[in-house]
């Protein structure tokens, strides 16, 4: 157990008391360890709120809010539940991103080529080809 090794290792080394001196000669004194109680895990549950509304690409951000509500209850399970949580976000946003560009490419490069046939109908040839 760490905080039984670091109790252990944070103790002066035992000394035996003379035989001549007594218990009730010496000073008494208590120690009080207080220990800061863990900050709580991060559960993302904002983030995967937005995700779940806004890029809920295959259920990822469902799963992620269903991850980031199950981070009530023990210490240990909430660190695990908060990093899956965390992962299926980051996961969801980034193909949603990869889907944004490529539908953006994919209009861009069919208002473009719409826009050059509206032209090379309109003109019979390319307006273009004759410049030099």
């Amino acid at each position: 157990c760490p905080r039984a090794r670091r109790m252990h290792q944070s103790l002066p080394p035992y000394e035996v008391l003379p035989a001549e001196v007594s218990m009730e000669e010496l000073p008494r004194s208590t120690t009080v360890m207080i220990e800061e109680p863990p900050r709580p895990p991060r559960d993302h549950l904002v983030w995967s709120f937005f995700t779940t509304l806004y890029c809920n690409f295959c259920c990822l951000g469902l799963l992620a809010f269903i991850f980031s509500v199950k981070v009530l209850g023990d210490y240990s399970g909430a660190l695990s539940y908060g990093s899956t949580a965390k992962c299926l976000n980051i996961a969801a946003l980034v193909i949603n991103i990869i889907i944004v560009v490529i539908v953006v490419t994919v209009i861009a490069v069919i208002v473009t080529s719409t826009i050059k046939s509206e032209q090379h109908s309109q003109y019979g040839r390319d307006p273009f080809s004759g410049l030099t």
